[in-house]
């Protein structure tokens, strides 16, 4: 029996799009929902109404969960959902606070995103 060659995920084929009414990142593969990155205020309030795009300069946000269809997990999917966020972040200014154990760990390999971490947070541990 031979065990079928799973591809690693490329880029070039995903589309990460903000889902305010979901309140979560949508990882889009070949037109297909394979991933979300859920996330809130960082002050409790459950729904951003405009989404991450809707937010300023210095605001802050909790990035909750990441999830991964089981037909796409462990060939980096989660990884290019967790980057392509991180720089919408960044592009606007706002800064995180990661509940999310995946992307905690992705921070402690990436520490070119931790000046992104809200300054309440403290470092990972």
């Amino acid at each position: 029996m031979t065990t079928p060659v799973v591809a690693p995920a490329d880029p070039a084929r995903a589309c990460v799009e903000d889902n305010p009414s979901h309140s979560r990142f949508d990882l889009w593969v070949d037109g297909e929902l394979v991933g979300i990155l859920g996330y809130r205020a960082a002050d409790g309030v459950t729904e951003l109404p405009g989404g991450v795009g809707a937010l300023t300069d210095g605001d802050v946000i909790a990035l909750m969960h990441t999830v991964i269809t089981e037909d796409f997990g462990g060939r980096g999917w989660a990884a290019v959902l967790v980057r392509e966020v991180l720089e919408e972040v960044r592009v606007r200014g706002v800064r995180i606070r990661p509940v999310c154990t995946y992307l905690r760990r992705y921070l402690g390999t990436h520490p070119e995103y931790l000046p992104l971490l809200d300054d309440g947070l403290g470092e990972l541990d």
